[in-house]
């Protein structure tokens, strides 16, 4: 399919239009300009689409493990040719500068390697009875259908996250793209699917309003799981939805992730580190680190080095070879942002560089004198901007860091592996990284977030479970003796 024609749905191996009345502008954040007018999905092609995917399902579950290895091969196959597209979609749809498109690309493919390990890794167990004669048996298989929502900041990796292993373990997806990057969170993918030669039916999606199509999407009778990376608010809707209809989900949520920095860190690597933690894809990242928790013996040390590296990131066209701060998403979040700084620093903080704006493009923005309690500490930036945090101690760094509801990633600095390794398993949160920043994401080690971060984890054998479920099955060897 031309990277022009990405105007349509695709259902049951086939492209066709949106049957609603209504249209997804899929606008270039960058440059405001409209890329193309996607008539929307409806409900009808939601239940065309899950109805596809039903179909294809007992099939695909079937297929025997080296075939579907075959398949995945030749996805990473077309995956790779088809790299320089990839990139301009995801500049130029998601805002991506070329690091980022170049850092998610790579994490994709990570995914789809790991995956196509899967088809040979649903094993079983047999255990023993306390029956005389009896054996039980614990039987892996897919789930059926897995409902699929796709983010918008790092679409590509993030919705394949999801897409990879659960058509490994042989399930078949329905995938809602996000609005803001309908290609490459979904349309682009089924593309890239449907010419490595997945059967139709295998992967489905559907473009949509969420005010359309959202609410049927979860609750569809087909979905037997469905799979949100987004904000905590709507993955709290799409929870509560999931528990009225009894479906599991898999849920990666919000971030307000913090690097501690103490007394005995080498400041001029967490410098280094908490610029890529902080500013990669302007921070629209859930693990982006929006707090810097500083101990006050290095504090100014820190905000020093840290200003003069921050002064030295460019902002601009994310097409440009050395751009690193590219656009937000879009004005609502330049307003969003913009108002929490404007707040913070009338309740003390002080802009100690940044805070201006060109068009979608916001200057990296480093805040100091930050507490938090204040807007731009308590709330999930989603943007350049660092707040800088001085604490008294190592017992007030931890206090700081858990002050938050949400709880995803971190980072703690020290030159003591030791005590790194022991403040981070006091921070409350389900990955944290030893002198290393917070945007972490390897194919085969579990990936989530504890508290408002979000439920289960995606990763190896985590997303293994996570994507299939188990059958006892009780086999009698002979004839049981009851009691009555």
């Amino acid at each position: 399919m031309s990277p022009q024609t990405f105007t349509k749905q695709y259902i049951n191996g086939q492209w066709k239009s949106g049957s609603s009345e209504k249209y997804v502008d899929n606008v270039n954040p960058y440059t405001q300009q409209t890329i193309a007018s996607i008539p929307s999905a409806n409900e009808d092609d939601l239940n065309e689409a899950y109805e596809a995917a039903v179909n294809a399902q007992e099939s695909w579950m079937t297929t025997l493990p080296a075939k579907k290895q075959t398949y995945f091969d030749q996805l990473l196959k077309v995956v790779r040719e088809r790299k320089d597209e990839i990139i301009d979609w995801l500049v130029k749809e998601a805002g991506s500068t070329l690091v980022k498109a170049e850092v998610e690309y790579q994490a994709a493919v990570g995914i789809i390697r790991e995956s196509a390990s899967f088809p040979t890794r649903m094993s079983g167990q047999i255990l023993p009875s306390n029956t005389p004669g009896k054996e039980n048996r614990v039987y892996r298989s897919p789930k059926g259908v897995i409902g699929v929502i796709g983010p918008w900041n790092f679409p590509f990796h993030l919705a394949m996250r999801s897409i990879a292993p659960a058509l490994a373990t042989g399930n078949t997806v329905v995938v809602k793209p996000a609005s803001d990057a309908p290609v490459t969170s979904g349309l682009l993918i089924a593309d890239l699917f449907e010419e490595a030669g997945f059967p139709e039916g295998v992967i489905n999606v559907v473009v949509g309003r969420g005010s359309e199509i959202g609410d049927a999407f979860v609750k569809h009778p087909a979905a037997k799981l469905i799979s949100f990376t987004g904000s905590t608010e709507v993955g709290s809707h799409i929870g509560e939805l999931a528990g009225k209809y009894i479906k599991e989900t898999a849920l990666e949520l919000g971030g307000n992730n913090a690097m501690i920095v103490l007394e005995d860190a080498d400041i001029d690597q967490a410098v280094e580190a908490a610029a890529f933690g902080k500013f990669l894809h302007q921070g629209q990242i859930c693990m982006s680190l929006n707090r810097i928790i500083v101990e006050e013996s290095v504090h100014d040390s820190f905000i020093e080095k840290f200003k003069e590296k921050v002064e030295s990131l460019k902002a601009g066209d994310p097409s440009e070879k050395d751009t690193v701060i590219g656009p937000l998403i879009n004005k609502d979040a330049i307003e969003r942002i913009q108002e929490d700084v404007k707040e913070s620093v009338g309740r003390g903080a002080e802009i100690l560089t940044g805070g201006e704006t060109d068009g979608s493009v916001m200057q990296p923005t480093v805040l100091t004198g930050v507490t938090s309690d204040m807007p731009i500490a308590k709330n999930e930036v989603f943007g350049p901007v660092a707040s800088v945090i001085q604490v008294s101690s190592e017992q007030e760094a931890i206090k700081a860091a858990n002050s938050s509801p949400y709880g995803l990633s971190g980072s703690v600095f020290t030159r003591d592996v030791h005590r790194g390794v022991e403040v981070a398993k006091r921070v409350e949160t389900g990955m944290i990284h030893v002198n290393d920043q917070s945007v972490n994401d390897e194919a085969h080690v579990a990936f989530g977030g504890e508290k408002e971060s979000g439920l289960g984890r995606f990763g190896g054998e985590w997303a293994l479970d996570k994507f299939t479920t188990v059958k006892w099955i009780g086999v009698m060897n002979g004839y049981r003796e009851f009691p009555f």
